[in-house]
């Protein structure tokens, strides 16, 4: 009889390999053994039928994705980090994203499952501000994109040029001098940036000014309002918080799953990810970030983070595997999109970091 290990069953099935311990302790996978301490499952078995309340199961509602392109998006290794989701036990019924960036794990997991509290937060005003907007001002933004996508679609090139610089102007202006009773412009301004700006960047100078010019889109798709609509549904009992990730901690406990996507470290000296902030993450605050992750994980929190891998381009460079030497580093396999050099683009490999 071929056999297959529990991972092996759980990338199978697309559950946890937590889970597929459970099914195999309950004697719900027929003719399994175990060695040692590892489960023996047969290779022909199938997926026991989840009999468990459908709270924690994956959901037949709207599936909701990003409304933001964003730098270092995770949409792409999905499919690898959706792997470690923790919640198929029910114990872990939280979720926390502390550098929520355009969130494709938070909407994921919006998508699939009902969780009793999710947290997130980003020090990205701005992106914050949005989030908000998009939860609690959701008929007023979709007023504002669509005037917005019916004046630029059908300019001419350097009609929208014009269009977009003051937009952009805009932008600016609200962003160093604005008040709260601007919000939702502002929140619909970085929506229309966002999908109108060369390669859907968010970058800012060191004065903190937004500054990528227009991209070449034909037709862009300003204000997606069936995902948006669907997004601001999903959004409504989300804590969203501005401020820096160290604020997660009060509401991490031994039921989160916590999913970490800082600053990327620069895989040269002349890489650059994190200038799209205007708060550098050098080698310093991604130790600290480790050690903040070492004292969520004694909490008794289920963690992930993600980072670069500095072996793409020095094979000595150890740092994550010194800084995280506690936890289990698995290298996978992603494509590098953003870079304004496009024979820089292409495969390479990023560091999925996990506690358990």
């Amino acid at each position: 009889m071929e056999v297959m290990s529990a991972r092996e069953a759980a990338d199978k099935w697309g559950i946890s390999q937590r889970r597929v311990a459970v099914l195999c302790s309950e004697k719900r996978i027929a003719n399994v053994q175990m060695l040692g301490n590892m489960w023996l499952i047969p290779t022909d078995a199938e997926k026991p039928i989840d009999a468990r309340s459908t709270r924690y199961n994956t959901t037949d509602e709207k599936c909701v994705k990003p409304f933001l392109k964003w730098a270092g998006g995770k949409g792409q290794l999905l499919k690898e980090i959706e792997k470690y989701y923790p919640f198929d036990n029910g114990v872990i019924a939280k979720y926390a994203e502390p550098f929520v960036g355009g969130g494709a794990v938070l909407f994921d997991i919006l998508s699939k499952y009902n969780l009793e509290e999710i947290y997130i937060s980003d020090i990205n005003a701005e992106l914050i501000n949005t989030y908000v907007i998009v939860r609690d001002y959701i008929e007023e933004l979709i007023k504002l994109l669509k005037t917005y996508q019916l004046e630029y679609v059908p300019l001419e090139t350097e009609e929208r040029k014009s269009y977009y610089m003051a937009k952009r102007e805009r932008f600016n202006n609200l962003k160093v001098n604005g008040n709260e009773a601007e919000n939702i412009e502002k929140a619909a301004l970085m929506i229309f940036l966002n999908k109108t700006c060369f390669n859907g960047l968010y970058r800012v100078n060191k004065k903190g000014l937004f500054n990528v010019p227009m991209g070449a889109y034909k037709n862009p798709l300003i204000c997606d309002e069936k995902n948006l609509r669907a997004v601001s549904e999903k959004l409504q009992n989300v804590r969203i918080v501005c401020g820096d990730y160290r604020k997660s901690a009060e509401f991490i406990d031994e039921h989160t799953f916590v999913y970490f996507d800082p600053p990327y470290r620069p895989l040269t000296e002349t890489a650059s990810f994190t200038a799209y902030t205007e708060n550098l993450f050098n080698d310093e605050e991604q130790i600290e970030l480790a050690e903040f992750v070492e004292s969520m994980h004694k909490k008794g929190a289920k963690i992930v983070v993600s980072n670069s891998d500095p072996k793409n381009s020095n094979t000595e460079d150890d740092f994550f595997d010194n800084i995280y030497s506690a936890h289990k580093i698995k290298r996978v396999e992603a494509t590098r999109m953003i870079n304004c050099n496009s024979e820089s683009r292409g495969k390479i490999k990023e560091l999925l970091i996990s506690n358990f």
